[in-house]
């Protein structure tokens, strides 16, 4: 199957654009789609993510996110 260009090859734009598509088409796959547009679905998400996560590795992360962060969010509410 064809996934693409690869992530590697992407402008950051580009990259940013199809992870907002794969991410926005996740749902009705994982509900709709046939297992092998499953499958290239989760690939072409790791891959792209994978890039993502290279290209930006002190990218901001919201303490609620973290599990520590999560566990005190549970104490407080």
């Amino acid at each position: 199957m064809d996934s693409g260009i690869e992530a590697t090859a992407l402008s950051e734009e580009a990259l940013a654009r199809e992870l907002r598509h794969l991410h926005e088409t996740r749902h009705e796959t994982f509900l709709h789609g046939a297992a092998d547009a499953l499958n290239e679905h989760n690939e072409r998400t790791r891959e792209l993510e994978q890039e993502y996560l290279r290209r930006h590795p002190e990218r901001e992360v919201d303490p609620r996110r973290t599990r520590a962060g999560a566990r005190g969010a549970d104490h407080h509410a």
